[in-house]
């Protein structure tokens, strides 16, 4: 306890799809404490898998607002109770999932200035917002509010060079209008509309936290080039939306000091700065310190590539962001939604959950699988835009039997013969 008790350091907090996670950095940029709350494991009573909530449809995908507040009462109490020194903080940053969307109901504010710290976070915060369950990237339920945002402004390509990007269902903008068509009562009700990331600065800052730029061109909504909101699109989506985002900052503003409520139950320093949070990409961007001309590839929840830019030249496939280093500057994204759950997945299914049997099988096949060819998209995946698992031989043929490769073949006979072993050992005879 005492190796961390004593050095001044900043906190880096990360509002992910399946967790949240913190690490202490000290002057010398060591991380010398980390620790993280993962959704499915540590709040089983949320129900989650994965992090969210995959409705019906299979297009509308949720998290519970209240339980990334929980899992932030968690990891606090539990620095609280391995003696980290609080006092010691200078300043807290973060990231969070992009695109998702929290929704404060009228009367939050009052409740975020005014909290006691005899109770934990999520306690208090119960009544505080006019959907419980939020919109979060994997979500691809807003096809129709997209054409709709596109034909207001002209078209896809007019809509990517003005927001960076064409209408995507899981960017924000159309989220918030399926909910304003859907729901009107609970949008008229909400006073503050935050990204996951300014959703969670709120909860440090005990006020609503501005949208940074780079994390707002996320949204199909900001003017990359002023980094203003376009009216156009504004209205498209809802009415008197441009009060309910606040005004957009620069991803290095300092925001404001941390809360009394941290103060007073865990010992922060009153002077603890409170700098904007931003999206997970752009803060990845940001942390392995790209320069022009690297480009970088994250293997997540999410599979991105992603690249410092200059100058901005928006497309109908892809992104452009704000860069969240240099506002004068860009970064271009591409992302696939199929990532490590769709891994996991075939994992799973062909390799009895692991990944050393996975590699094993992977390591005894030739190399290059013979010329077979498999894309794996369980959900409607967002470059290409498609659905489905298809597997092509090396004579480019679709082959639509279940399994037909060499290391699919390798690892359902090598699960199946675990299977017999297990079935006649001496154990299972008697």
């Amino acid at each position: 306890m005492a190796e961390h008790a004593a050095r001044r350091c900043c906190l880096g907090w990360d509002f992910s799809t399946q967790q949240v996670k913190v690490v202490a950095v000290d002057a010398e940029l060591n991380v010398f404490y980390e620790d993280s709350v993962l959704f499915d494991r540590d709040l089983l009573e949320f129900g989650t898998q994965g992090g969210v909530h995959v409705h019906e449809d299979g297009l509308t995908v949720t998290s519970p607002v209240l339980m990334w507040v929980q899992a932030l009462d968690i990891i606090l109490e539990k620095m609280k109770a391995s003696g980290f020194d609080f006092s010691q903080v200078l300043a807290l940053s973060g990231a969070g999932q992009q695109h998702g969307s929290v929704y404060w109901k009228a009367g939050a504010s009052q409740v975020l200035t005014s909290l006691s710290p005899d109770l934990l976070l999520h306690e208090q915060l119960q009544a505080c917002f006019s959907i419980r369950d939020c919109p979060v990237w994997m979500d691809s339920s807003t096809t129709a509010q997209c054409r709709q945002l596109e034909a207001t402004v002209g078209g896809a390509q007019a809509l990517s060079c003005l927001t960076g990007s064409r209408a995507y269902e899981r960017f924000t903008g159309n989220q918030i209008a399926k909910l304003y068509q859907q729901n009107p009562e609970a949008y008229s009700h909400t006073e503050r509309i935050s990204l996951v990331s300014s959703f969670a600065a709120s909860l440090f800052l005990g006020s609503h936290s501005p949208i940074d730029y780079s994390d707002g061109s996320g949204m199909n909504l900001l003017r990359i080039q002023d980094k203003v909101w376009s009216q156009a699109c504004l209205g498209a989506c809802a009415p008197h939306l441009e009060e309910k985002l606040g005004l957009p900052v620069p991803s290095c503003s300092v925001v404001g000091a941390i809360s009394s409520y941290f103060v007073q139950r865990y010992g922060f320093p009153p002077g603890c700065k409170v700098v904007a949070f931003t999206g997970d990409n752009p803060a990845s961007l940001a942390g392995m310190r790209l320069e022009e001309g690297d480009i970088a590839v994250s293997l997540g929840t999410s599979d991105t590539l992603f690249l410092w830019l200059q100058e901005p030249t928006p497309t109908l496939e892809g992104h452009i962001f704000c860069n969240p280093v240099d506002p004068q500057h860009y970064m271009g994204l591409l992302c696939f939604k199929n990532g490590s759950l769709m891994r996991e997945k075939i994992r799973d299914e062909l390799a009895s959950s692991s990944w050393s049997e996975f590699s094993k099988a992977l390591q005894s096949t030739e190399m290059g699988n013979s010329g077979n060819l498999g894309f794996y998209f369980d959900v409607m995946e967002i470059t290409p835009e498609i659905i489905g698992r298809h597997r092509f031989s090396a004579e480019n043929h679709e082959c639509l039997r279940q399994r037909f490769w060499p290391l699919e073949e390798h690892l359902t006979t090598e699960t199946s013969c675990r299977c017999w072993q297990m079935c006649l050992a001496p154990q299972c005879m008697s």
